[in-house]
C-alpha cells in the first residue's frame, strides 16, 4: 500500500514544473503544443497585473490524470475536449468557467524543410514516402493529437499502410521533435507546432472532416483555485490573448465568427 502512494505521489508530481508555484501565483496545467503561444499570454497578464502564472506542460491525457489524482492545479487548458469532460464528470471543474478557447488543424510534417507535397487521397503515398522509416505521432489511443491523427488516417484509408511504422511519443511536441531531428522522416503533429520548428516542413494539410473537431477548452479548477486564477482565465479568452494566439497560429472563437 505505501509503495502504491509513493508511486502515486510520484506521478502526481512528475509534470510541475522547476520551479513550482508559489502562494498567490496561478499554476496552468496546458497541452504542450500551445507552449509558445500560452507563455507569451501569460507573460502580458502578468505584466499587467502583477501577478505571475506558471506553465506546466504536457499531454492532455497525463495532466488530466494528475488533476484527478490531486495535483494542485489552478487552470487547465486541454487539447481535448473528452479529458475535460473527465474532470467534469468527476466535480473538479469550478462552474461556470470552462470555456472553448482555442482551435487547431493537423499537418503531415517531414524533415526535410522543403519537403515535395503528399498526395493523402492516394492510397499508397504516406506508406511510399515513409519507406523503411517511421511516422511520429502522438500516443494514439490517449494524447489529443495522436487520438485526432489515428481518426484522420483511418478516415483517408491510411492506417493499415502505416499503422506497424508508427512511433508513438509522449505528447505532440515529443512527434515534433522525432521529426526535426531526424529520427522519423514524417510525422502528424498540429499546424500550430509545425509553425513553431523550422527544421520541419508541411508536405499535406489533413482535411478537417476526417477527424473530431480540434478545440482546446480552459476551465478553472475548484479544488485549488487561487484568487487570480479566475482573472487569468479572463484574459485568455479575451480580445488581447486573442490577438496572440492568432499570431501564433491558433484560431480562437472570435476568429471563427467572423
Amino acid at each position: 500500500m505505501k509503495q502504491h502512494f509513493a508511486a502515486l505521489a510520484m506521478a502526481v508530481w512528475s509534470v510541475l514544473p522547476a520551479h513550482p508555484a508559489q502562494a498567490g501565483d496561478v499554476l496552468v496545467f496546458a497541452a504542450s503544443s500551445v507552449k509558445e503561444a500560452l507563455e507569451e499570454a501569460c507573460d502580458a497578464w502578468s505584466e499587467r497585473s502583477g501577478n505571475r502564472a506558471v506553465i506546466s506542460l504536457a499531454g492532455s491525457s497525463t495532466l488530466a490524470r494528475q488533476i484527478q489524482a490531486g495535483a494542485p492545479a489552478d487552470l487547465f487548458l486541454s487539447a481535448n475536449e473528452n479529458w475535460m469532460d473527465v474532470l467534469e464528470a468527476d466535480g473538479l471543474l469550478r462552474e461556470g468557467t470552462r470555456t472553448d478557447l482555442l482551435a487547431n488543424s493537423l499537418v503531415v510534417i517531414a524533415s526535410d524543410p522543403v519537403a515535395d507535397p503528399l498526395d493523402l487521397h492516394s492510397p499508397d503515398a504516406l506508406a511510399t514516402r515513409l519507406g523503411d522509416g517511421r511516422l511520429a505521432m502522438a500516443l494514439v489511443d490517449a494524447v489529443p493529437a495522436g487520438i485526432y491523427g489515428k481518426a484522420a488516417l483511418e478516415s483517408l484509408g491510411l492506417w493499415d499502410s502505416v499503422a506497424p511504422r508508427v512511433a508513438q511519443a509522449d505528447n505532440v511536441r515529443a512527434a515534433l521533435a522525432l521529426v526535426a531531428a531526424g529520427e522519423a522522416p514524417l510525422g502528424i503533429v498540429y499546424a500550430t507546432d509545425a509553425r513553431a520548428e523550422p527544421r520541419v516542413g508541411v508536405v499535406a494539410t489533413i482535411p478537417a472532416g476526417t477527424h473530431p473537431p480540434i478545440r482546446y477548452p480552459l476551465a478553472v479548477m475548484d479544488a485549488f483555485s487561487a484568487p487570480a486564477a479566475e482573472d487569468l482565465a479572463r484574459f485568455l479568452a479575451g480580445a488581447e490573448a486573442g490577438e496572440i494566439f492568432r499570431a501564433n497560429g491558433f484560431e480562437t472563437p472570435a476568429q471563427g465568427a467572423q
